[in-house]
């Protein structure tokens, strides 16, 4: 049986695969496990390697080094490609709010960190992987421990105190939502209050009661305004008719109008009243409005439209056709003229049949070519994002040059691809299932072997007192910034309860607690803050986590 015991425990190619791919099954058959409605997810993984390494499996130290970094690039590239369409976005209206909060966080929680290492003498880097592990925080990780190589230090210290504080950095999240819905919230007070996406649309009723607009045409009324918006439907005198741009708005009009939240009170007063009708529920049965029209979901799969302005296409004169709203990543995106067309895009068109399949056969509405997968921006943006990383960048105050790294670069690249790729004629699309698959495989990969490092000397450490001093430190970074910042955000700030949750899990890089946050939390509130907050906010963690290292060695 001596061939059992070369396959488990001689280093190999083949020894270093079948122990990492056991860490990881075990790893996420375990995260599957809910004690007290808390699972830990691919979160496991890294407990599992933990156990690993206390058993005393190793694998060989190259392939161990390659594998983590080959995790942490995949995960974090990933990553910044699935949040940029959305990342610069998440700034305007009340994103700017929440993403603000979420730095308040960030802010407190390193201040800490640094303030634990100076007085009671904790090193540097293991002090920055206790400010991860409380935070949860592992491409920050990735960060810290670049940034101590670079500096020819070993990062051992800092996989440690991430590892023992990392569970009480789930907990702790959990415990202070707790304790805020506690102090905070009345008895039978609603946890969310209905309110919209800080970056979306939003579908009003409005009749023609301005008599400055009388006999203007849909062109000319816009021109007036800079507020933006699209007239899906007109209904005049019982009869329904799809307006564009020389349509001529009578007394009396009625106008579905497809606008933001924010912008809705202006376009109010630009056309005299708004109905009381809800136009934003999801159950509305839009084709049953009338017989002539018709409104039908189009995916962009046609390689040729993306990149171009949805201006450019002429559709609505062409076809006769309206585009009321365009979703990507989660978004709806009011359709403007310069909008930005890319792969994937789903555009809700409103016209007749025979219209709405012509503009089918422009744009493709094929799901099964977009199911196959761009391996070449994928490849190329890591070279990319590589290249930045190894960028020396010097800031002033700083002796040794700073550096994204493996987290940072590919992050950064991610995310502007993801958003401006589409502009070079650059094809970013992937499908949510491919997207989360590559993610999860890097995630895993990249724990399994942080896992298994520091698995040799885990429980020695938990039972020094150096160890316990850690996991205490880690939870009161955890904790006390969730509270004040939570507490700034519902009594100074008035942000709901649904919203704080989501943009304290989101500035974590919590998604655990942001499970317990939705099972407390009507709607989705929760799930869209968590959204709005959490690419800054792993973004700025990334970098901050090197400027420590950096700055106080």
């Amino acid at each position: 049986m001596q061939w059992i015991y070369d396959i488990f425990m001689t280093h190999s190619a083949l020894q270093a695969v079948i122990i990492i791919s056991v860490i990881i099954a075990v790893g996420l058959a375990f995260g599957k496990i809910r004690v007290w409605g808390i699972s830990l997810g691919v979160t496991f993984v890294f407990f599992a390697g933990i156990l690993a390494g206390h058993l005393g499996l190793s694998i060989d130290p190259t392939i161990l080094h390659y594998t983590e970094n080959l995790g942490l690039v995949l995960f974090v590239y990933e990553l910044g490609l699935k949040v940029g369409p959305g990342f610069f976005s998440s700034f305007r209206k009340g994103g700017l709010q929440l993403n603000l909060l979420g730095l308040g966080v960030l802010l407190i929680g390193t201040a800490m960190a640094v303030i634990f290492s100076l007085c009671l003498g904790v090193p540097i880097g293991d002090a920055t992987g206790i400010l991860c592990g409380a935070t949860t925080n592992t491409p920050a990780l990735g960060a810290a421990q670049q940034a101590l190589e670079q500096l020819g230090l070993s990062a051992n210290g800092a996989a440690l105190s991430c590892a023992v504080t990392y569970p009480l950095g789930v907990v702790g999240v959990i415990l202070g939502i707790i304790v805020l819905r506690k102090l905070l919230i009345k008895p039978g007070t609603p946890l969310s209050a209905p309110t919209e996406e800080p970056d979306g649309t939003f579908i009003a009723e409005f009749k023609v009661c301005n008599p400055a607009i009388y006999d203007m045409t849909v062109r000319q009324v816009s021109q007036i305004t800079k507020t933006p918006f699209v007239i899906s439907r007109l209904w005049r005198n019982e009869a329904t008719s799809l307006p564009d741009s020389d349509t001529v708005l009578k007394k009396d009009d009625h106008l579905l109008v497809i606008t933001t939240p924010a912008d809705c009170p202006k376009l109010k007063v630009l056309f005299g009243k708004q109905e009381a009708r809800d136009w934003n529920k999801k159950d509305i049965d839009w084709n049953s409005l009338d017989n002539q029209l018709i409104s039908r979901r189009i995916i962009v799969s046609r390689p040729s439209i993306n990149g171009k302005k949805l201006g450019s296409l002429r559709l609505r004169n062409q076809y006769h056709i309206n585009i009321s709203r365009i979703g990507r990543s989660g978004l709806n995106l009011l359709a403007t003229p310069d909008l930005v067309l890319q792969l994937g895009d789903v555009l809700t068109v409103v016209g007749s049949a025979a219209d709405i399949e012509k503009v089918e056969r422009i744009l493709g509405n094929t799901e099964v070519k977009l199911k196959e997968p761009n391996l070449a921006a994928i490849f190329v943006g890591i070279v990319l994002g590589l290249i930045v990383g190894s960028i020396p960048i010097a800031v002033p105050g700083i002796s040794t040059p700073i550096k994204l790294g493996l987290a940072g670069g590919p992050i950064i690249i991610g995310i502007l691809i993801g958003r401006f790729g589409p502009r070079f004629r650059l094809v970013t699309y992937t499908t949510r299932s491919a997207n989360l698959m590559l993610r999860g495989i890097g995630l895993s990969l990249y724990l399994a072997c942080l896992g298994l490092e520091a698995g040799g000397s885990f429980l020695d450490t938990i039972m020094r007192s150096e160890g316990l001093l850690w996991i205490g430190l880690g939870f009161l970074i955890t904790v006390i910034p969730v509270l004040i910042v939570g507490a700034i955000s519902m009594k100074v700030c008035k942000v709901d309860f649904g919203l704080t949750c989501g943009m304290l899990c989101g500035s974590m890089a919590n998604p655990m607690a942001l499970n317990y946050a939705n099972d407390i939390v009507p709607g989705d509130y929760a799930t869209v803050s968590y959204a709005t907050v959490y690419p800054l906010s792993m973004f700025c963690r990334v970098i901050v986590a090197q400027l420590i290292i950096l700055g106080f060695v």
